[in-house]
Formats: C-alpha cells, structure tokens, sequence
C-alpha cells in the first residue's frame, strides 16, 4: 500500500485525485494539506502547512497553485519523502528552484499527467522532423473559464517539445494582436481559449503549402489527470533523489510513449 499527501486537497483537481485515489486497491490517502480548506469534509486528516502535519506518506502529490511552490518544496524536505508536482504555470526561477531540490529529494514533474498528451508530444516532434521549415506551427489550447493560467503549462510543453526538434531556434509567440508584420518562419505561435466547463484542449497545427496537418488531444474529464498522478506515486515511492519524468516512467515500467 503506497500512501499518499495530497497538496491542495480542497481545489477540484485535489478533489478528483481523492475520489479516484479511494477507489484504488494499492493507494491510501494518509493526510491532505490545504490552507482554504477550512469547514470542507474530508476522510483524511487535513493540516493547514506542513510543519503542522505529523502524519508521513510515502509520496506526496500536488494540485494546488504555482505560487504555493516555495512552501510545498521546504514541505516535501521536512517530510523528506519523493514530491510528484502536478501544477502548472511555473516561471523559469520556479523550475530552476525545483532542479536545485533534486539534490535532496526525488521530484517528478510533468506539465500534464495525461498518457495521450504525452503521446502527443512524441507525435508532433515526429511531425516537426519531417514536415521541417516548409510549414508553420501553431498551437492552440482551450480550458474552462476558472483556470488562471494562460497559456497553459501544456501548451508550453509541447512548444518546446517542437522547438527541441529545430535545436531551439524559434521564438514563441503569444497571440497576434496588435502585430501588423508578416509571421515570420522562425515563430511557433500560442493562442490561449477559455470559457464555459472545457476540461482541456490542445490541438498542433502545420500548415504548409495547399495543405495542414493537425494533432489535437481532448479530455473529457479530470479523472485522466488523476489517474496519472497516481501512476507517477507509484512510480516514484522510494525512488533516490534526482528529477524524474513521464517518459523515464514509460520507459522504467515498460509504457509506450
């Protein structure tokens, strides 16, 4: 039995995590940590930070907000146990500030935990080899109107997915208001959707000449978010210290990317 923290326990992704953490047989949630989530009920115990939590779990796993990063590191070194990250919306100093932890404990992060996204990826850098120069690259992603970060941590995983395939080379650019030049064959354009309940969206669009190529993933619901998290815990309970990722998992345990 692999038994798990669940930072940001009362947000809906915590919520989700939890349901479909209580109807696994290997999985037991020990404890949640959430600040907000005051007078909710819960079947775990739940501790306003970690310094107030006296409970140790094998793995702890976060959805909660990219700004709770700095207390949820100094949480995962007081517990001194492996850290998946699930949030999104990480600044450059915040994923430099993470490497710098690997030192001392193991960190898994992934910018979404969906088994098609990650397919995605490796679909696209396909694409982007073959197809090189002669088509323009735009990526489109659409979320629900309560998701605060835009674009999303996806959508910015798959352009730099692409962009490792052309050595880095190409700028980002992040919608085309207000621009009145001609797009340049260097950019990889980012255009961010919200509204109503869309769970998530992200669709890889090559356009070339008299023809387009497009690779689009859809989620239908958050459980697919869930279920990964929980395969990265399993995944990283008891591992050393060092970062891991979704495709050193595929690659360990024998999944296709």
């Amino acid at each position: 039995m692999i038994r798990i923290l669940i930072h940001g326990c009362g947000g809906k992704m915590g919520q989700v995590l939890a349901e479909t953490a209580k109807a696994s047989t290997d999985i037991e949630i020990v404890a949640g940590i959430d600040p907000m989530a005051k007078g909710q009920a819960f079947a775990f115990p739940v501790y306003a930070a970690f310094d107030a939590c006296n409970v140790r779990p094998d793995v702890i796993i976060d959805f909660s907000v990219h700004t709770a990063l700095k207390d949820l590191l100094e949480g995962a070194l007081i517990l001194n146990c492996p850290l998946v990250i699930a949030t999104t919306g990480h600044s450059e100093e915040d994923k430099a500030l993470i490497q710098t932890h690997t030192q001392r404990i193991p960190i898994f992060q992934a910018a979404n935990m969906s088994l098609g996204i990650n397919l995605m990826s490796e679909l696209i850098q396909k694409a982007a080899s073959v197809l090189g120069e002669r088509f323009d690259i735009e990526i489109i992603e659409k979320h629900h109107n309560l998701k605060v970060d835009a674009p999303s941590g996806t959508a910015y995983a798959l352009a730099e997915a692409v962009n490792r395939v052309f050595s880095n080379a190409k700028s980002f650019v992040f919608g085309r208001h207000t621009r009145t030049e001609r797009r340049k064959s260097a950019e990889i354009g980012i255009h961010a959707v919200r509204g109503g309940t869309i769970t998530g969206e992200h669709q890889v669009l090559f356009a070339g000449t008299d023809e387009t190529l497009e690779i689009k993933h859809t989620a239908h619901s958050k459980q697919i978010f869930a279920a990964g998290a929980l395969q990265a815990a399993r995944y990283m309970a008891g591992k050393s210290p060092g970062f891991y990722t979704m495709k050193a998992m595929f690659a360990d345990q024998d999944i296709p990317a």
